[in-house]
């Protein structure tokens, strides 16, 4: 009888081993994306992002979990989305401008993970580049600084007109620095500057109407997120409009948009998942520099063009980093 019951518990042991390893395995990690823009409009770069993810070893799904959070433009919305991955107990939040200045009040503890056009000191998210210090690091690509230059551009494609307009939502963080920026350059080539604002669908519609009443030359388009997911349809009212744009990266003018000019956004998120993916290894955020995308393009779509009737220069012709036909 004492040699039975010695088997049963032996038995019984062994069976719950499977149970014991199971619950010794380490949880997978799960990594906040937290975006202020839309999932339509942000799917390359979430593409991006898990690229620089696999280059650190991690994949969604297999060894890390990513939870996206999209404000859809409505930025009142990140605070109670920061939140709640601050309560899920994230162990990184990725985010963009503004979602990750609300990220950063949100959590002084978890990693914040940042993307920005701007600049980040100026922001607040870290005390310097090279020494971010607590819990946020990131990437900053050139989009805000090369205001300036879209309005070279669109003064060289259209030398004549005196009035340019510039397309800007007063919710993003960096907007008075671009408008007051942008009125300094204008004011230097005796050009008027008329400020357009839109924070929604109805008001981007609005604003190209405006833009017709103004019968300004060119409508740049100012740096903000909530404009990158509304990418297809900025690119329609330009047509709609007959309005010759010019807009900060290649997805607009691919999307029938006339120029771009800007940084890489795509070079910006995979070096966020590639940071995102060594702090899950262990690295810390006060402890790994604010990384600087600084390769800039120059996109034309000469379809585009040839639709509004614009005759783009030879000479910027042949400073553009890609021509697009079809």
């Amino acid at each position: 009888m004492r040699r039975r019951k010695f088997i049963k518990l032996i038995g019984g042991v062994a069976a719950a081993w499977p149970l014991v390893a199971r619950a010794q395995q380490p949880t997978m990690p799960v990594i906040g994306f937290l975006n202020s823009s839309s999932p339509e409009g942000y799917a390359p770069r979430v593409a991006d992002f898990r690229e620089g993810l696999k280059e650190a070893g991690y994949v969604d799904g297999r060894n890390v979990t990513v939870e996206f959070r999209w404000a859809e433009g409505r930025y009142e919305r990140l605070p109670e989305m920061a939140t709640d991955l601050v309560r899920r107990q994230v162990s990184v939040i990725v985010a963009n401008t503004p979602a990750n200045v609300v990220a950063k009040a949100a959590t002084s503890t978890i990693p914040i993970v940042f993307t920005t056009s701007s600049d980040p000191v100026k922001l607040g998210l870290v005390s310097s580049l090279n020494r971010p210090g607590g819990n946020v690091t990131g990437v900053t690509q050139l989009d805000v600084e090369l205001g300036p230059k879209r309005l070279e551009l669109a003064h060289e494609i259209m030398p004549v007109a005196t009035r340019v307009a510039l397309l800007v939502n007063s919710a993003y963080p960096s907007t008075d620095t671009i408008v007051k920026d942008m009125q300094a350059a204008a004011l230097s080539r005796g050009l008027q500057l008329h400020i357009l604002r839109a924070s929604t669908e109805t008001e981007i519609e609005a604003a190209f109407a405006g833009f017709a009443e103004l019968k300004a030359g060119v409508l740049i388009m100012g740096t903000d997120p909530f404009f990158s997911g509304q990418i297809g349809r900025l690119a329609i009212l330009a047509l709609r409009y007959a309005v010759p744009m010019i807009y900060q990266t290649r997805e607009f003018t691919a999307a029938g948009g006339l120029v771009s000019y800007g940084g890489s956004i795509k070079d910006s998120y995979r070096l966020a998942g590639v940071y995102a993916g060594r702090i899950l290894k262990g690295d810390k955020p006060a402890d790994l520099p604010v990384q600087q995308s600084t390769s800039v393009e120059l996109i034309v779509n000469l379809k585009t063009a040839k639709a509004l009737g614009v005759s783009i220069p030879l000479s910027l012709l042949g400073r553009a980093d890609e021509l697009i036909e079809q």
